[in-house]
């Protein structure tokens, strides 16, 4: 598909400086310095440029055209981005590349390495070595030691209540904890990724953990290529399974209890509404972290990304309420301002087709459902409560220059994005 000139002269100037930025910078500069063994109240001056050269800048990156709206005002967050979650195109970063712990949105890249892995059905029993090593204070879903779960089950906790102990029973599955961190470090790196360094596969705090605004908004964007990730982000409740009991007849039985989406934009809470087309995607909450925040969003058929890292305002939900805003000034400015970088895609990636990731299905299914018409108030799959209605998104064309470090003109489209419905 023949790119529009004036998409193509935009897509040029972007490469063009992050190109001429590049030849000024050596090549360590593609990856962000090495942070501090304690948060730092500043930005780094110099930063990673992937995506281009006014991402590695510290500050508010934004180019306002005629008749976009200014950024809202009471924005704290350390880091944050507002991307185009099929153009790629980042309409305004704050930070983009600053590497901060990142908390349970890492999860979002566990998650995104370990779901092809194996099927929804596939059962494992718990033992006592799978439990280890689990951080003090970290967030649980009651997995039980001796009991049986589905794959299904584990990653509804993982998404869900995003239970440290359902991702190490995962990680237990993929040989363990130092292997899946590994395999999470070799798909950062694939995605370019540059600014992560996963150390534990939970987000739980451990130095040298960190990620930034930049990389966690592609986590979430490949993350959102596959169904299964699309239906467990978009869930707001679900059934999990208790202990297996027996009565004084010797009968056993095991109940089941339910558990809630902690994504307020996506469950709502007292002061925080359920956002308009929220579709996912993850939260964190740790001390070094703060409150991190990754969320997907649709809109008049166009899709937004938006991260935000550590707001300074000490309010409850304030994550959700800065990245609300955002999501409205996004929405308003999409066609208003002229981008300040893109959103990378996979190195090897060299083609996108109509079909590429449609299916994505925990154990690889391979039957996609792209060019397939929407479904009003489709269900998911699983029938755990994540309400939505498939969008069939126009795919685009991805060019690589530059052996593969830039991308011009390329969409990646989010086949069947599951969609939240206003509820009743």
């Amino acid at each position: 598909m023949p790119a529009p000139k004036k998409a193509l002269r935009r897509s040029l100037t972007v490469t063009s400086a992050a190109l001429t930025a590049l030849a000024l910078l050596s090549p360590a500069a593609l990856a962000a310095p090495s942070p501090s063994t304690s948060p730092s109240a500043t930005p780094p001056a110099a930063m990673s440029i992937v995506g281009g050269a006014r991402l590695g800048k510290p500050g508010t990156q934004v180019e306002l055209a005629g008749g976009a709206p200014v950024l809202p005002k009471d924005l704290t967050a350390r880091s944050w981005i507002v991307a185009d979650a099929e153009s790629g195109d980042v309409l305004a970063a704050h930070n983009a590349h600053w590497r901060l712990a990142p908390a349970s949105t890492l999860k979002m890249l566990f998650a995104d390495t370990l779901l092809p892995k194996w099927p929804k059905t596939t059962k494992h029993k718990v033992e006592p070595s799978d439990l280890a090593g689990i951080g003090s204070g970290s967030s649980m879903v009651g997995i039980k030691e001796g009991e049986t779960y589905t794959v299904h089950d584990l990653w509804l906790g993982v998404f869900l209540r995003s239970g440290n102990d359902a991702v190490h029973v995962l990680s237990a599955m993929n040989d363990g904890v130092e292997q899946t961190v590994e395999d999470m470090n070799a798909h950062a790196e694939e995605l370019q990724a540059l600014d992560t360094t996963a150390v534990s596969p939970d987000g739980y705090d451990m130095p040298g953990q960190v990620s930034s605004a930049y990389d966690l908004t592609l986590f979430a964007r490949s993350g959102l290529q596959k169904k299964d990730f699309r239906e467990y982000a978009s869930t707001v409740r679900a059934k999990f399974p208790g202990e297996t009991t027996k009565n004084k007849k010797g009968k056993t039985s095991r109940e089941s209890f339910e558990i809630q989406n902690t994504n307020r934009l996506l469950a709502g809470d007292s002061d925080v509404e359920v956002y308009p087309g929220i579709a996912g995607v993850k939260n964190g909450n740790t001390t070094n972290a703060g409150s991190t925040f990754t969320g997907v969003a649709e809109r008049d058929g166009r899709v937004l990304l938006v991260t935000v890292m550590n707001p300074a305002k000490d309010e409850h939900n304030e994550v959700y309420k800065e990245t609300a805003r955002l999501f409205d000034w996004g929405f308003k400015a999409a066609g208003k301002v002229r981008p300040v970088g893109e959103l990378v895609g996979p190195r090897s990636a060299t083609q996108a087709s109509p079909s590429a990731g449609a299916s994505g299905e925990a154990g690889g299914t391979g039957k996609g459902a792209a060019g397939a018409k929407p479904v009003a108030g489709a269900q998911t799959g699983d029938g755990t409560g994540g309400v939505g209605i498939a969008a069939g998104i126009t795919a685009g064309v991805l060019v690589l220059l530059a052996g593969g470090a830039f991308l011009v003109n390329r969409k990646w489209p989010l086949p069947d994005l599951v969609r939240r419905r206003t509820r009743p």
